[in-house]
């Protein structure tokens, strides 16, 4: 369960400041239902810029909003893309839900949130004392130190050295500390060590995503209604939702899962990883350049027992799509040789590296069930390909000049001939062997407790609870709100 004791001072400190800064913090029902959100704040919203620094963008940590760079509102479907046969090779419909209009470029901002909330409305986190420190692989520090900025608190970023030099210059201009740990995408530990460090200063406040249970709260209540509704907007008579799958970063993501499995209960739920660490396939370690996810351990917030398989992606796969999708000859490709058209030759720009890893994993679900025609898989683009702008240059230095011949090797050898090697599904046997794996990074290693670890896979009414805990939430939320009094005064 999330902690919500009150502490008081800090309670008290957190209002004045909010009152100082004209801040008014969103409820989890507001970024469900933007229906819900005042008409003031879509007031200022309408000439806001969507990474502008300013508190009212926390109403868009949403998957409705419009996708325009300012100014933008919201709308009834959230934004998507959908894979074509043509792109994929298989004939089920892919529909991956787009991060790419969230503050930030990521909906990592939207997990941020899901833990520092409770700590903030509840006065544990005292923003004129603590810090707030953001552990890692990339997008989490990201959205960590954009909100503790609109929040008006001061914040650690900490990620991997060898993440892109796009996330590391824009957060010189966000977050008050950077901290560049040894190592890539899979090196957690290393994050979780400087964490430790940290903590020996009390003014330090770690708000860990691989292991805060507002993080499976935030996408339970509103990753997971998103997709959801999506799939009830876009779906074709006679057509059922087959499944859905999530590369494993924090594994927040795979509580959306939890959600549409309970809408859905004959769907299946995968958990994706690199093929260069496959700690799920088969207790493997190593680096890889799927930027966005992190190996070698597995999440204390996955819900490994309603997982139905994992599949292993190799980041050579994500990497040259990446190209494919974002230079003039691979879009021309894309145009001529598969005819796609303009608006969603653009749209695979949506993708990031994890996006595309997420519906690679898609496509090997896809082929090993043998799904068709009347089956929806359904995934989301945590950030786009904004983030690696400088991973394409690198990838054109490494491999020459591009050209069509090239771009229609990627397509065929890297999306259209993948296989079903590389994944399992998870028997119950194996759901265990991955579940009993957190033992050695959290209660080893974490300090966590092995009562809790065994209640996670033996007792249904934790993960209940941690969802349900929404509403109370909420409810701190709007007590916050009314005693700062500035929506009241807006």
């Amino acid at each position: 369960m999330i902690d919500l004791t009150i502490c008081q001072e800090g309670l008290a400190h957190n209002i004045q400041k909010a009152r100082e800064n004209h801040i008014v913090i969103p409820t989890i029902a507001q970024m469900q239902n933007p229906d819900l959100i005042p008409e003031k704040i879509k007031a200022k919203l309408s000439h806001t810029g969507l990474w502008d620094v300013d508190p009212v963008n926390l109403f868009r940590i949403s998957w409705h909003n419009e996708a325009k760079e300012a100014g933008g509102l919201f709308q009834a479907v959230p934004n998507y893309v959908e894979i074509p046969s043509s792109l994929s090779g298989v004939p089920c419909r892919i529909i991956a839900m787009a991060g790419k209009w969230f503050p930030t470029g990521c909906h990592k901002v939207g997990a941020s949130f899901g833990c520092l909330a409770p700590r903030l409305v509840t006065g544990q986190f005292d923003a004129t004392y603590h810090h707030a420190v953001w552990p890692s692989t990339g997008n989490y520090c990201r959205g960590g130190a954009f909100n503790s900025k609109l929040l008006a608190c001061d914040s650690v970023a900490i990620l991997p050295q060898d993440m892109s030099k796009e996330r590391f210059d824009w957060l010189k201009s966000i977050a008050g500390q950077i901290i560049a740990t040894p190592g890539c995408e899979s090196n957690v530990k290393e994050i979780f060590d400087k964490t430790w460090e940290l903590k020996a200063d009390p003014s330090m406040m770690i708000f860990n995503q691989f292991s805060e249970m507002g993080n499976p709260l935030w996408h339970y209540n509103v990753t997971g209604y998103a997709l959801a509704e999506l799939f009830e907007a876009v779906k074709q008579p006679g057509q059922s939702l087959a499944g859905a799958c999530f590369t494993s970063g924090s594994a927040g993501t795979m509580s959306a899962g939890d959600l549409l499995k309970e809408r859905y209960p004959l769907m299946k739920l995968a958990v994706g990883e690199a093929l260069q660490c496959p700690t799920i396939l088969n207790n493997g370690f190593g680096g890889h350049r799927i930027e966005g996810i992190g190996d070698k351990h597995i999440p204390w917030v996955h819900n490994v027992r309603n997982t139905d398989m994992g599949i292993a992606i190799d980041d050579e796969d994500s990497q040259r799509l990446l190209r494919l999708f974002n230079t003039p000859e691979g879009q021309a490709y894309l145009k001529n040789e598969l005819g796609l058209d303009d608006e969603l030759i653009e749209k695979l720009t949506w993708m990031g590296i994890s996006g595309i890893a997420n519906v690679l994993c898609c496509i090997k679900m896809a082929k090993y069930y043998e799904f068709n025609e009347n089956d929806v898989v359904v995934t989301v683009l945590t950030d786009s390909a904004v983030m690696y702008r400088s991973r394409v240059t690198e990838l054109n230095e490494m491999y020459g000049p591009y050209n069509a011949h090239e771009a229609s090797l990627d397509h065929h050898l890297h999306m259209l001939g993948l296989k079903t090697d590389n994944l399992i599904e998870l028997t119950y046997a194996e759901r265990k062997r991955v579940h009993n794996l957190k033992y050695y990074t959290w209660v080893e290693q974490q300090g966590m407790d092995v009562e809790d670890l065994n209640a996670q896979w033996y007792d249904k009414s934790v993960w209940d609870t941690v969802h349900a805990q929404a509403k109370d939430l909420d409810q701190l939320i709007e007590a916050f709100n009314e005693e700062s009094g500035v929506l009241a005064s807006l």
